[in-house]
């Protein structure tokens, strides 16, 4: 198994290790990508000793990229190429190189910008790479498991076993709270067990995005209003995005709005969940939703706001985000709304079925949780599997026909 080795020593598997594996022994070039300090460079440093390893944030070895490509990637042996966006030219010689010598697991490519380097990589390396998310650690990442939620068990299972295999797992209850503070970065998601330390270091990640990682994606003058829409958009999570009010809310022009949301969600800060727009009977709203990349991030630029069931909503997604983008069969996930406001958080689309999935900070579930779980069931019949209602109790039982509850711990 691949390991991330701590500050402290402990070893903390990481879930996409054997996916990256995977894609390694098959072709020539892997890129792995995910927003800043989520564990890249070391799970890349970790993944064999013997891979040379150039990391364009050191500027001698971005000044060589730009100056002689084909000198510096030149050589025997596999090769690491950190924060390749920095120098997205480079990919050229990458491909060349490539195409003189086919080999598998030749380069493994990592960057911080989705967007900009999905569209290098896409024009220069068609065919040759296969592509990888590192998504914050998840719940059980952190606790040294090396894994996400039981979504691929729950799949796999018959939707009447789903009961005993969640009460089969040892789970022991957790403040949700706390674990949407720290957020899924290895350094205060793992190492920094006193608040105000975290909060040091998420003042000094927000000011680095700011000053530095920014300005390689866009030029970006209005620096305190690009943060105003950062934490604009903070108080937005969960709700449908709509660039005109967050414009207003920060006296910005909607185009600028658009702009820069697509910056943040370039970058991995911030994401849109899409829509599920397929209905035979209901009007459906079609924006998407809004989400941070990461709760801890998202609450340190809130300024003072306490978790709320949103944020509990951002946690279950970013669970469920790193189990699809470890996945080698591609896994959809949307959210669900009809035109008169019922509505289901989440919903997995794989293997042709449905599974509707409703987060509740209360510790209570009640038969009204679940009616719109039921109303998404009895409007997809047979394509639907069974709900899931994921609340902060302790409570794990049947309560609907096809709607189970269950912790959110039990599953995470």
């Amino acid at each position: 198994m691949i390991i991330i080795r701590a500050m402290d020593t402990t070893v903390l598997p990481r879930l996409v290790a054997r996916s990256l594996i995977d894609r390694l022994r098959v072709m020539p070039a892997v890129v792995l990508t995910g927003a800043r300090q989520t564990g890249k460079s070391t799970l890349a440093g970790m993944l064999a000793p013997e891979r040379r390893c150039l990391s364009l944030d050191d500027l001698d070895i971005q000044d060589a990229a730009r100056r002689d490509p084909e000198a510096l990637i030149g050589g025997p042996g596999p090769i690491t190429l950190d924060e390749v966006q920095r120098e997205p030219d480079l990919l050229r010689a990458v491909k060349r190189a490539i195409d003189r010598r086919r080999r598998p697991g030749q380069f493994l490519l990592t960057g911080s910008a989705n967007l900009l380097l999905a569209r290098r990589v896409s024009e220069s390396l068609a065919g040759r790479a296969s592509y990888l998310t590192l998504r914050p650690m998840t719940r059980r990442e952190q606790r040294g498991l090396g894994r996400c939620g039981l979504w691929e068990e729950l799949l796999e299972s018959r939707d009447e076993d789903w009961l005993d295999l969640l009460a089969a797992e040892r789970e022991t209850p957790e403040d949700w709270r706390a674990l949407a503070r720290r957020g899924g970065f290895p350094t205060p998601g793992v190492h920094l067990a006193a608040a105000q330390d975290r909060a040091i270091w998420f003042d000094g990640y927000v000011r680095t995005y700011l000053e530095r990682d920014l300005q390689d994606l866009s030029s970006i003058a209005a620096l305190p209003d690009f943060r105003r829409l950062m934490r604009a958009a903070c108080l937005r999570l969960g709700q449908l995005v709509n660039q005109t009010e967050l414009g207003r809310d920060v006296a910005l022009p909607q185009p600028t709005v658009h702009r820069w949301l697509n910056l943040l969600e370039t970058s991995y800060l911030l994401m849109r969940l899409p829509a599920y727009a397929v209905s035979g009977t209901k009007r459906l709203i079609k924006s998407p939703k809004l989400y941070w990349g990461d709760t801890g991030v998202a609450l340190h630029l809130g300024e003072g706001i306490e978790p709320g069931g949103a944020h509990l909503e951002n946690v279950v997604l970013q669970d469920i985000l790193a189990w699809r983008d470890a996945r080698l069969e591609r896994a959809e996930l949307f959210y669900w709304r009809s035109a008169v406001g019922e509505e289901v958080d989440f919903v997995i689309e794989a293997g042709g079925r449905l599974l509707p999935i409703e987060v509740k900070a209360g510790a209570r579930p009640r038969l009204g949780d679940a009616r719109h779980l039921r109303t998404f069931r009895a409007e997809y019949g047979r394509k639907a599997r069974a709900a899931l209602l994921l609340h902060t109790g302790s409570t794990l039982a049947w309560l609907a026909p096809g709607v189970l509850a269950a912790p959110w711990w039990r599953v995470l």
